[in-house]
């Protein structure tokens, strides 16, 4: 997700070291970060998986803008906690409101240049404004969802004689009680990782306003889109002339409808769905908008990130961490990260060049620039 704020560069220029520590320490990161709000019982934890954002607004973390500005308003229809195993739910208890590792992070950015002023008008933008963009998901109750759910798909499989290329590819048809049950767990799995960055928001907005020394309305932050990927959603699209249900997987792979779809917030409408396409923490992301060829082309989906071009345990080897930290640094850019391993793992030349994987994009005609920003300071696991 991407919020918007009031502030700009030149104001903030000073303070970027102390808003990025701040900003890590408000946010718990790393394997196995816990902590940020209390640890909840199995009520509550049910609560956010079958309610979404929405739990995480009712306990004061955030706005009604901010469900407006959210895919399926941060709760997905068809969750179930009872889906969900005892140890999925344990794994999830004290996570709500941490980054995790991996590419999961925090960043403050600023918005370096504007490709389409109608469209960053519209979204919030404009050139020198500062952001603040998360990337985090459902955690370990999502990591063990996915877990059990392998262990009944591969016995599916094999009961409705599913022939399987790669045990990895393990499946049951939808309508199938094996189906049905993993549906209802995923979409709690996805609703536990709306309220997630719900929370974070919370944290990040507090933690701005308390090292500026700012009222929240002077920060005057807004969610300009949270968007989901790795996750199958049910939507209805044209298929060869005929309007059809469908269940669209996006693994790796991000919404980006078009301004004619009744799932595009209203304010935006006009210009299609924001998209966020996250570099990596050494270049910069894009903000970009769904195309009607995106709806006809791959059901109003694109990449939701520039891709890895090298895989973790390459990018270890070929990596220092402290001389990354200082290369970056020599850049105008602040590093903080748990795990010297993460910064290895997630350095910029594990990453495929983010410019050339949106001019792709633009080309193939599936999204329209909207906005480019340069990260100030990473905040990662």
């Amino acid at each position: 997700r991407l919020m918007t704020t009031q502030l700009t560069f030149d104001g903030i220029r000073d303070r970027i070291r102390s808003i990025i520590t701040d900003l890590y320490h408000a946010i718990p990161s790393g394997v196995g970060s816990s902590g940020a709000i209390r640890k909840l019982g199995k009520g509550d934890l049910k609560a956010v998986l079958e309610q979404g954002s929405r739990w995480a607004v009712d306990q004061g973390y955030g706005t009604e803008e901010d469900l407006e500005a959210t895919e399926e308003s941060g709760c997905m229809v068809g969750a179930d906690g009872s889906a969900v195993s005892d140890r999925a739910l344990s794994r999830g208890a004290d996570q709500l409101g941490t980054l995790g590792s991996g590419n999961h992070f925090a960043e403050l950015g600023v918005v370096e240049q504007v490709f389409d002023n109608d469209a960053a008008a519209v979204f919030g933008l404009a050139v020198g404004g500062i952001t603040v963009m998360i990337h985090s998901g459902s955690r370990g109750l999502g990591y063990q969802v996915c877990d059990d759910a392998l262990v009944h798909m591969r016995r599916a499989a094999a009961k409705y004689r599913i022939s399987l290329p790669d045990r990895q590819l393990c499946c049951a048809p939808v309508h199938a009680p094996e189906g049905r049950q993993y549906l209802a767990a995923m979409a709690a799995a996805a609703n536990f990782a709306w309220a997630n960055r719900q929370v974070m928001t919370a944290l990040a907005r507090r933690s701005l306003c308390e090292s500026l020394g700012i009222t929240e309305r002077e920060l005057s932050s807004k969610l300009l889109y949270d968007v989901c990927h790795n996750i199958a959603k049910f939507e209805v699209h044209d298929v060869e002339g005929t309007r059809k249900r469908l269940c669209v997987h996006r693994k790796g792979a991000t919404r980006a409808f078009s301004g004619s779809r009744s799932e595009t917030p209203a304010a935006y409408r006009s210009v299609g769905q924001p998209v966020l396409v996250p570099g990596d923490m050494g270049t910069a992301s894009y903000v970009c908008a769904g195309t009607d060829r995106a709806m006809n082309d791959t059901f109003g989906s694109i990449c939701h990130g520039a891709g890895r071009m090298m895989s973790r345990s390459q990018a270890r080897k070929r990596t220092n961490a402290a001389e990354l930290v200082d290369r970056l640094q020599g850049q105008g850019i602040i590093i903080m990260a748990q795990n010297k391993r993460t910064i290895t793992e997630e350095g910029p030349d594990a990453y495929k060049n983010v410019d050339d994987v949106v001019e792709v994009i633009e080309r193939a005609g599936i999204g329209r620039r909207i906005a480019r920003i340069r990260p100030l300071g990473v905040v990662k696991g």
